[in-house]
């Protein structure tokens, strides 16, 4: 059904494109300028709807800065939150804003983190409000702003799937509403840095087309190792092995949850039972509910979540009380993690 309907809107992408087109002619040949902001920022962004890995590799870089000693806050807008504007998620101290008004992938990234973070649709004015809140800020990593050329970065990072990369689909190479491509494969020209995501899978030759879109480029492989299976509740941290062979109900609302199904499979881990829904899915009490029938339901030993999704999760504690919920966490590793950090300590260097 959803592919008939993409197939019915196909002509809006004429619209779409030359919209995109047109906007970023006029940035290209400076009729449209990006501001700089008084610190350095590096943007990690992509070509498509979700799925990509952003968040794993906004939490890597945020953490290699740190490493290099850098005071570092992220930026977001905020995607799926129940507020509106500038807000300050933390300073670097204190309370947090809870994840529904600041959304689940920023409260994940700067409670994963420990850093100061704010969310803002408009990225220079939330960029300049962001330096006024906090004491000290040496580098903003922007999360999910490859397309937002309005502010000027130091340092443009894109992450893109591999397996998108590999299909050769129309429903998939080709630009909103038809496809799932916000741009198209030739604003690759932008970017500093491309990662290929290969999540959980072996690493895969690229067709020549592909390729051609990255030439000259700086091109990195990013694969997920699984850093364990945490209690959404106390936060200890346990083996996936402890996991293998138990039956799970597992609860996701990410964008593509192909990988995160895969992995817990690969450890004989159980999940017939699921529950899957929509990306940055915001649970309410009615599907809490759902989630507790469904438990005992199928006798399940456990419920298996994404990180995201233990974030709202938690919002629920006192719902899921007797059951015993985990989440799964990963994190982004690179082929050549040091290449990638000398092109980070560059920005500095500038």
């Amino acid at each position: 059904m959803l592919n008939i309907i993409k197939i019915l809107l196909a002509p809006t992408v004429i619209i779409y494109y030359s919209v995109i087109g047109i906007r970023n002619w006029l940035f290209d040949r400076g009729i449209f300028v990006s501001k700089k902001i008084d610190t350095k920022i590096i943007s990690i962004g992509n070509l498509t709807l979700g799925g990509s890995g952003k968040t794993p590799a906004v939490v890597m870089v945020v953490n290699l800065l740190k490493s290099m000693n850098k005071s570092v806050g992220v930026l977001s807008r905020g995607y799926g939150r129940s507020t509106k504007g500038y807000k300050l998620i933390n300073n670097g101290s204190g309370e947090r804003m809870p994840a529904d008004k600041c959304g689940d992938e920023m409260y994940l990234v700067t409670d994963e983190c420990n850093v100061p973070g704010a969310v803002s649709e408009r990225r220079v004015k939330g960029a300049e409000r962001f330096i006024k809140d906090v004491n000290k800020i040496d580098v903003i990593v922007l999360d999910d702003a490859f397309q937002h050329r309005w502010i000027y970065r130091d340092l443009d990072i894109v992450m893109i799937d591999q397996r998108f990369l590999l299909k050769n689909s129309v429903l998939h190479h080709n630009l909103l509403p038809l496809g799932v491509m916000r741009e198209p494969f030739s604003s690759l020209k932008r970017a500093d840095i491309i990662i290929i995501n290969r999540k959980f899978s072996e690493g895969k030759e690229l067709p020549a087309k592909m390729k051609s879109y990255m030439k000259d480029k700086l091109v990195l492989e990013g694969h997920y190792e699984v850093e364990g299976i945490y209690d959404v509740k106390t936060h200890h941290g346990y083996s996936i092995e402890d996991f293998v062979g138990q039956k799970s109900l597992v609860v996701c609302g990410i964008a593509r949850p192909y990988s995160f199904l895969r992995i817990l499979e690969e450890y004989s881990i159980d999940i017939k039972n699921k529950l899957l829904f929509t990306d940055h899915k915001n649970y309410t009490l009615k599907e809490v509910q759902n989630i507790r029938r469904k438990f005992y339901n199928t006798n399940s030993f456990s419920v298996l979540t994404t990180q995201k999704d233990a974030v709202k999760l938690t919002n629920y504690s006192r719902e899921l009380d007797d059951i015993d919920i985990y989440y799964l966490k990963i994190g982004l590793k690179l082929n050549n993690e040091e290449e990638f950090k000398s092109e980070l300590e560059k920005v500095f260097n500038n």
